[in-house]
This record gives C-alpha cells, sequence and structure tokens, in this order.
C-alpha cells in the first residue's frame, strides 16, 4: 500500500481526508461519526458564543456535486460545545480542529476554552478580510495550540492577507471557504431556491480552490488544507499536486454519505500504486513549478491511439474550428490548417485516445 500519512502543523494525519466544517460536524456524534468512516480530521461547525437560528429551508442541490446554502454558524452555542460536546470527544480516534470566529473578540473569548475542552488546533473563519490576522493574534495570544485561518477566494488580495495572517503567528491556512453570494431561482414557482442569495460550494469550485492553494503556496511555504470542491481520489491528488497539506471536503460526503472517506482513501491508494507512486508526498506541489514557466506558443502535436477510441466523436463535436474529423474506420483526419491548438479536445477525450508528442 503507498504511504497517504501526512502532517499537518506538526500533528500527524494518518491519511489527507478531513470533514471541513458543516452540517455533518454539528455535534460530538456527527465528529464521531466521521472518524469512524476514515476521515483523519474533522472540523466542528463555526463555534460562537450564541447559537444560529437558520432559515428554513437552507440548503439545496445545485447540480452535480454541488450545492448552495444559507446556514449560519452552529447552531449549539459556544457553551454547550465546550461543556458537552468536545468533552465527549477526548477518546477519538482523529485530529479535532474547532472552527471558531467571526470577530478578533469572539477568538479571544473563545480561542482557550475551545482549547482546553479538547481541540486539537483552531479554524478561524470571518467574512471580513480585514478580521483574519487580527483574529489570527487574538489565538496566538490565547493557547498555544495551531491555528488555521480559512480564507475566502472573494478577497482580492488574497495572498497578502494570507501573508498578514502568517506575520500575526498563523500556522496553516485552509483555502477556500464557499463562495458567493450566488443565486439559482425555480423556473416553476418564478422564486429564489432558498428565497435569497446564497453560498455556493462543491465541485463546481474546485478550479477557484485550487488556484488559491497555488497562489498561497507559490508565495509562502506554509501548510495548506485545499479545500473545495474535493469529489473523488483523483481531486485530492489534483489538490496535493497544487501544494495542499492535507484535503478538506463536505459537500461530496453530505450528498454521497460518510463511507466516502473510505472509498476515497481505498481509490487513492489504488491510483497511487497504479501509477507507481509509493507515497503521496512526493507529490505534493508537483504542479508549481510548471505555473512558473513561460507561456508556449509553440503548436500542438497530436498523438491519436484508435485502440483506445470509442468513436464517442467528442474531439470532433467540440471543435469551433471544423479541423478534426473521425472517419468510418475511425481513421482521425486533423486540417493542420484550421487548427488553432487550443487543446480542448484533449481534454474531452474520455479515454486519452488523444494524447499530446512531446
Amino acid at each position: 500500500m503507498a504511504d497517504i500519512t501526512t502532517t499537518l502543523c506538526g500533528i500527524p494525519l494518518r491519511s489527507p481526508l478531513i470533514l471541513a466544517s458543516g452540517p455533518l460536524s454539528w455535534n460530538a456524534e456527527g465528529i464521531r461519526t466521521a472518524f469512524a468512516a476514515g476521515a483523519a480530521a474533522v472540523v466542528t461547525k463555526t463555534i460562537r458564543p450564541d447559537a444560529t437560528v437558520n432559515p428554513v429551508p437552507h440548503i439545496a442541490a445545485a447540480g452535480r456535486g454541488s450545492l448552495l446554502n444559507t446556514e449560519g454558524w452552529s447552531d449549539l452555542p459556544a457553551r454547550r460545545w465546550i461543556e458537552h460536546e468536545l468533552p465527549a470527544l477526548r477518546d477519538r480516534d482523529g485530529v479535532l480542529i474547532a472552527s471558531t470566529g467571526h470577530t478578533p473578540a469572539e477568538v479571544a473569548e473563545l480561542a482557550a476554552p475551545l482549547a482546553n475542552a479538547g481541540a486539537d488546533m483552531l479554524e478561524l473563519v470571518s467574512y471580513r478580510a480585514e478580521d483574519a490576522a487580527p483574529m489570527v493574534a487574538a489565538a496566538k495570544r490565547a493557547g498555544d495550540i495551531p491555528v488555521l485561518v480559512k480564507v475566502s477566494a472573494n478577497w482580492p488580495d488574497l495572498v497578502q492577507i494570507v501573508g498578514d495572517c502568517l506575520a500575526a503567528g498563523a500556522d496553516g491556512v485552509t483555502a477556500i471557504d464557499s463562495i458567493g453570494p450566488a443565486l439559482r431561482i425555480d423556473v416553476e414557482s418564478g422564486r429564489p431556491t432558498l428565497g435569497a442569495f446564497a453560498w455556493y460550494s462543491g465541485e463546481s469550485i474546485r478550479p477557484i480552490a485550487l488556484r488559491a492553494v497555488a497562489q498561497i503556496r507559490l508565495a509562502y511555504d506554509v501548510p495548506v488544507v485545499g479545500t473545495g470542491g474535493v469529489a473523488r481520489a483523483e481531486d485530492v491528488v489534483e489538490m496535493v499536486m497544487a501544494g495542499a497539506t492535507a484535503v478538506g471536503t463536505h459537500t461530496a460526503p453530505l450528498l454521497q454519505g460518510m463511507a466516502w472517506f473510505g472509498k476515497t482513501q481505498t481509490h487513492l491508494d489504488a491510483w497511487l500504486e497504479g501509477h507507481g507512486h509509493s507515497d503521496l508526498a512526493g507529490l505534493r506541489g508537483a504542479a508549481l513549478p510548471h505555473l512558473r514557466e513561460i507561456v508556449p506558443h509553440t503548436p500542438l502535436r497530436f498523438a491519436f491511439d484508435v485502440d483506445l477510441c470509442t468513436a464517442c466523436r467528442r474531439c470532433v463535436t467540440v471543435c469551433a474550428y471544423r479541423a478534426r474529423q473521425l472517419q468510418l474506420d475511425r481513421r482521425m483526419a486533423l486540417d493542420e490548417t484550421l487548427c488553432r491548438s487550443c487543446g480542448l479536445c484533449l481534454t474531452v477525450c474520455p479515454t486519452r485516445a488523444l494524447s499530446l508528442i512531446d
């Protein structure tokens, strides 16, 4: 078996798979279920002094593998977490990360009690970029457990904000939070799906999360929990190649069930072995050097493997320039005078019958 262990802010994890903050981690029972299913770490719902009261409804499907939500923070007050939920997890089999925020004052109030109640690490979250570094400073003054700061792709100066948080003492970064505001409308009723603007999560946001992880890792040598849109073992590998130390997810296990963790760990091990990798750590940041390269302009040179071709004709359909044709005997014809080397055909081929010649 491949070695998929990692270390996050000095704390060993048996795998990179973390249940991110959300409804599945709303109390001790839910968190314990996640650990039993295979999550190496779990982030609680965001703990604030008072409980939230969520609108009804507040979660809706929004396309394949994605969700909208208008949830607030934890619907249990901080006192309940500190006195009951966190202490109930002292015999847990995994790393417990307490999410808290949304202001520096609240972090100053709750950081030490949450640590004393049993949290291994804190994750700080706020909707205001200007509060991020002050929250980190407040948490570090209050205790000595590792502190992650959760950042938003909505923040235009993301790299600078991360730098400010690191200067304030942050031990790592979680990238990213849900994005938005977003909107879906029920065309039958003419009403917004959740009655209001909402936050968007799931598979559709993965490219944005990957961008944020890569930007942070190109700028700083810091542990990053890549979070957003991870639904398959290959997505885990992609996050690690972007530089992630560990990988958070919530939408996938929420939609597919907690068994997602065990299945994904099995598939991850099989993927690594099938590709000749003895461990996951060796792939960390593998994509980053290529982001620094000068963009090439040399025309693409294609190879075609007729034995892999299923004649789905996707490559022909998506060619805006009508440069590619598939003959009845499955021979591929390419008019190089029409081809613009856009590369779309490569990315839609389901069997990799099309590939590049280096």
